[in-house]
């Protein structure tokens, strides 16, 4: 057998295997043998079939067989000798006369290769890294929301303006139909507050939704609306009061205190902000992270510049499915995909050059500080390193799990790797103007 490689370029490449009789031959009349053992023909004995007979019954087939299997297995060994780096799978060309009654067959292959290029991480970037403060108003507004949540409710017959509204959003166009808890603040504009004053249960307000809120994205929490529909949603929806609550705020005191943070962690009103500031901002810290992990993708993508073998690629998309697809249905997923394919192979060189790899252990790790958490969710604050060590034993022993798990953690080794080494601006933002730097407005 011989194998060749013709380079067509640098990203496509023709490999050429040639099989000859002496390199099956023993395969087939093996396989053979074993077909007369066990063949069934009528008015042979069994075991006692002429090789003639099963030859001429299954000598086609078994030689096609065994060509394909010593094929495969030949060109995939050469592809790893050789280190090639290819994309999508070996496209085999066509033979339009090819032609199983000869002896020694030839077989030809289209490689996509993997483009070389470099990745310079501490180039010149736009990227920002968001650093979200907690500030004074939003502080302030979580302290009086507490005093709101465990406050008394009180049961009104009609609206005032501090009260807590219990209704249902709907419009039936937009398919909105959703149950909250609403306070006249909310509003954008005061004029609409006032339709509810003097309101009973029962009573329908109409709304409509264009400048409802100063922010559209509030429609997202109230209505729920998607992001993609909120911006410029005007339409009228309508709300049904459904219950009406005077609240009278719980007092700011040791005793609401310790039903918060437990007994003695805190006991002043400037201790309660400084660990609400601290909880939030360690939300506000992974929300920040997740974006610029996102946005130096992108700017990578964007500024790693290399070409594609883009028509084989198109091809083998083509014809690597069950069905095979249309040109135009080729070339409409290639858009789809070529995106991704390009951060994957940009991806694998980052990890490549950085070495970066993930040990057991950091998997052990990683998945211990989830359980932990989902455990702390449910009131278990405290749970046994033996308890811990049991469920990660158990989640681990899944495939998928184990899969998934290592896809968060090498996220987590290129978060720390980009925070090192990318050239960003630090930017401090408080909450929302977060949220309007995060959706582009």
């Amino acid at each position: 057998m011989n194998i060749s490689r013709e380079q067509v370029d640098a990203l496509n490449a023709v490999v050429t295997v040639a099989i000859s009789k002496k390199d099956y031959a023993d395969n087939v009349e093996k396989v053979l043998a074993d077909y007369r053992k066990n063949a069934n023909i009528p008015g042979f004995r069994k075991g006692q079939v002429p090789m003639s007979l099963i030859q001429k019954q299954y000598g086609k087939a078994v030689l096609v067989d065994e060509v394909n299997k010593l094929l495969q297995t030949s060109l995939n060994d050469y592809l790893v000798e050789e280190k090639l780096d290819i994309l999508g799978n070996p496209l085999p060309k066509i033979t339009e006369d090819f032609n199983w009654d000869k002896d020694d067959f030839t077989f030809e292959f289209e490689l996509g290769l993997a483009p070389e290029f470099s990745v310079d991480l501490a180039a010149k970037s736009k990227v920002t890294k968001f650093e979200i403060e907690a500030d004074d108003k939003m502080l302030n507004e979580q302290v009086e929301r507490i005093q709101k949540q465990y406050g008394k409710m009180i049961p009104q017959d009609k609206v005032s303006e501090d009260d807590n509204i219990r209704g249902t959003f709907t419009n039936e166009e937009k398919g909105i139909n959703n149950s909250t808890v609403i306070t006249l603040d909310i509003f954008n504009d005061k004029k609409v507050a006032k339709k509810f004053i003097g309101k009973k249960v029962g009573d329908v307000v109409s709304l409509d939704t264009k400048g409802l809120f100063d922010d559209d994205h509030k429609l997202m929490d109230y209505l729920k609306v998607d992001h993609d529909d909120v911006h410029g949603l005007d339409v009228e929806v309508a709300f049904t009061i459904e219950e009406i609550n005077a609240i009278e705020k719980a007092e700011l005191n040791q005793e609401l205190f310790d039903k918060l943070f437990g007994e003695g962690v805190v006991t002043s009103i400037d201790e309660v902000k400084a660990k609400i500031k601290e909880d939030a901002e360690a939300q506000f810290a992974q929300q920040a992270d997740q974006k610029f992990l996102n946005d130096v993708i992108e700017n990578l993508i964007e500024n790693t510049k290399f070409e594609l073998p883009a028509t084989f690629l198109k091809k083998w998309i083509q014809n690597v499915g069950e069905n095979p697809l249309s040109i135009e249905q080729a070339e409409e997923e290639y858009a789809k995909s070529e995106k991704g394919l390009r951060y994957q192979l940009i991806e694998n060189k980052i990890i490549a050059d950085n070495n970066l790899q993930i040990q057991f252990e950091d998997l052990k790790s990683h998945t211990a500080e989830l359980i932990k958490k989902q455990m702390a969710q449910f009131g278990q604050l405290n749970p046994s390193d033996e308890e811990v060590e049991g469920i990660v034993a158990r989640v681990l022993s899944n495939q998928e799990e184990v899969k998934r798990l290592s896809e968060q953690v090498m996220s987590e080794k290129m978060l720390d790797l980009f925070k090192e080494k990318v050239n960003a601006k630090v930017k401090k933002v408080n909450y929302q103007e977060f949220i309007k730097e995060m959706y582009g407005e």
